[in-house]
């Protein structure tokens, strides 16, 4: 049998075998009678994350509910409407989800009611006294990433980039990695506001289709490759319209901007019915990628230049893979959600399905896999409780697209192949919405992030009365003035990260926080509804860059 770490005070693992023969009052006498140092901890101890994983045992069963879950809302702040939302049927979303009730209900497990993520509730600041400037500077600008691909690598092929860590310089102009792995990167808003620098990372997406798609008749053509990725984009956002980079037309054999005749370069393409290439018998699927698409995904430490400059720090804190493995049609998605509600309705908690070295299974037909720091700073495989946590956001999220995030915010089209920048980037409102996005998410929270305790954010772009200064918001030059912190706050939130990594305690939380968390319960009472009905919001993550880019957006 085996004995729960919970339970481990209690009970002399050494004992086992002698207390299970006695009886029960001999148990408890002799429990009361053993005073050896033999416990692996003593009731009270603050037991170590990697203990949880070394027993097997698991610490947080609702690990799916993220930390941002359990922000205390007063009933009108509400960072929860990014995540949670229900859209309209008629829209025939794949994403059935429906979750935008949890805006105004706690539909939490008992286990859930209670919060897991104890790092929220831990000042760092006498932690990271200690650590100067130079040295997390040093640290940060360390390559943990090529010593995972090379030798006997910690990271397997399909996740390799030759020179990912300097970031750009890895892909040429239009995104393709100049190691011909194929792998593209994108340049896109990122999600409010846990991934805002100024909140505690830093990082960059790229995908990958199949080989299917990057070929004409056996070849690798790179007309090929990037038309079929517009196409992509096309789907996931429902788009008719979008810039390419020049394409022949001719080689091709194929008419893609519909103008009825073939050129040797177009900047243009219309959607088409299905795939070009080698995936020509491939359907474009509504709002969804095909089959064997895959992403990467760092995330980043906070870099800091010479003249106080934010960047993409050369080391990373992990490094996230998704691949398709399976499509499965709307239909079948359909399935897939209500045997989650099933669940729910039956007080399940929620199951993890783990494949070893490749990771953990979402049931969406998505495969996750993540690597992340060691106490030395080197990246390792995360651990099957550690990959749970990626559930809570690739798996059943309403406001999702086939489970991903980054690529139905990509700047459209030709503009947006390319490596992440913010500097070039203006705060474009959401699709049937009128000012920029994350102007309406400070005022919809109160804050610069979930837990409104970003006082540098609040200091910069909020009135003394705790109200937006929408004027001084909306004349930001770019993204990157808006979200990005200043040198002294980026150190200050590596050093905090650096602690959580010296401590291996991501089980409790992974969130850069520099002192206790006050906006955030430790208990949900689930009688309370979060927030007021007029607070709750409807939303939709894809963005209104520019009508001319954009043509047609489901929608508008």
């Amino acid at each position: 049998m085996k004995i729960p770490i919970r339970l481990l005070p209690l009970l002399a693992l050494s004992m086992l075998p002698l207390l299970f023969a006695c009886s029960p009052a001999q148990q408890v006498e002799a429990v009361l009678a053993e005073q050896t140092n033999t416990y692996p901890y003593q009731e009270g101890d603050a037991i170590p994350a990697l203990a949880y994983i070394e027993h097997n045992e698991v610490y947080n069963p609702e690990s799916v509910i993220p930390p941002q879950c359990y922000t205390k809302t007063q009933g009108e702040n509400n960072p929860c409407y990014a995540c949670h939302q229900s859209y309209d049927r008629g829209e025939k979303r794949p994403n059935q989800m429906g979750d935008g009730t949890l805006q105004g209900n706690y539909e939490f497990s008992d286990v859930g009611l209670t919060n897991s993520w104890k790092n929220l509730f831990i000042d760092r600041r006498e932690l990271i006294a200690g650590i100067k400037d130079d040295a997390i500077l040093k640290y940060i600008t360390q390559d943990n990433y090529t010593s995972a691909i090379e030798g006997d690598s910690t990271i397997p092929s399909y996740m390799h980039i030759e020179n990912l860590s300097a970031g750009a310089a890895a892909f040429d102009e239009d995104g393709l990695a100049k190691d011909n792995s194929r792998w593209v990167s994108y340049n896109y808003k990122p999600f409010p506001s846990t991934f805002w620098p100024t909140n505690g990372s830093t990082g960059d997406a790229m995908i990958r289709l199949p080989q299917a798609f990057q070929q004409h008749k056996g070849q690798y053509s790179r007309d090929v490759y990037l038309a079929n990725l517009t196409l992509v984009e096309m789907a996931l956002k429902e788009v008719d319209t979008l810039p390419v980079p020049g394409i022949n037309e001719k080689a091709l054999g194929l008419d893609i901007n519909g103008d009825n005749s073939l050129s040797e370069q177009v900047t243009t393409m219309v959607r088409q019915p299905n795939y070009i290439g080698d995936a020509a018998d491939v359907e474009l699927a509504h709002m969804l990628f095909p089959e064997g698409t895959e992403f990467l995904h760092t995330v980043r430490y906070i870099g800091v230049d010479e003249n106080g400059n934010i960047y993409n720090a050369e080391r990373m804190k992990e490094v996230r893979y998704m691949q398709k493995h399976r499509f499965r049609s709307r239909e079948s998605l359909a399935s897939a959600y209500y045997a989650e509600a099933k669940d729910k309705h039956f007080e399940n908690l929620p199951q993890t399905r783990y494949l070893g070295e490749q990771g953990i299974e979402n049931g969406f037909g998505w495969t996750i896999n993540g690597f992340i720091e060691n106490e030395q700073g080197e990246l390792r495989a995360q651990h099957d409780q550690e990959l749970a946590f990626c559930n809570g956001c690739h798996k059943t999220v309403g406001s999702t697209f086939d489970q991903t995030f980054s690529f139905a915010r990509k700047v459209p089209g030709s503009n947006g192949w390319g490596y992440i920048n913010l500097h070039d980037m203006e705060d474009v409102p959401n699709i049937n919405e009128e000012q920029g996005e994350f102007l309406t998410y400070m005022q919809r929270v109160g804050g610069g992030d979930e837990f409104r305790q970003n006082g540098e954010m609040l200091a910069k772009w909020f009135n003394d009365n705790g109200m937006v200064n929408a004027e001084k918001v909306s004349k930001a030059a770019s993204v990157y003035e808006l979200i990005t912190p200043s040198p002294e706050r980026a150190l200050a939130l590596n050093k905090a990260y650096l602690t959580i990594v010296q401590e291996q305690s991501y089980l409790f939380g992974r969130d850069a926080t520099l002192t206790e968390a006050t906006n955030v319960l430790s208990h949900i009472d689930a009688a309370q509804p979060p927030l007021k009905p007029e607070h709750r919001f409807k939303w939709d993550m894809r963005l209104n860059w520019n009508a001319k880019e954009t043509e047609e957006v489901a929608g508008q």
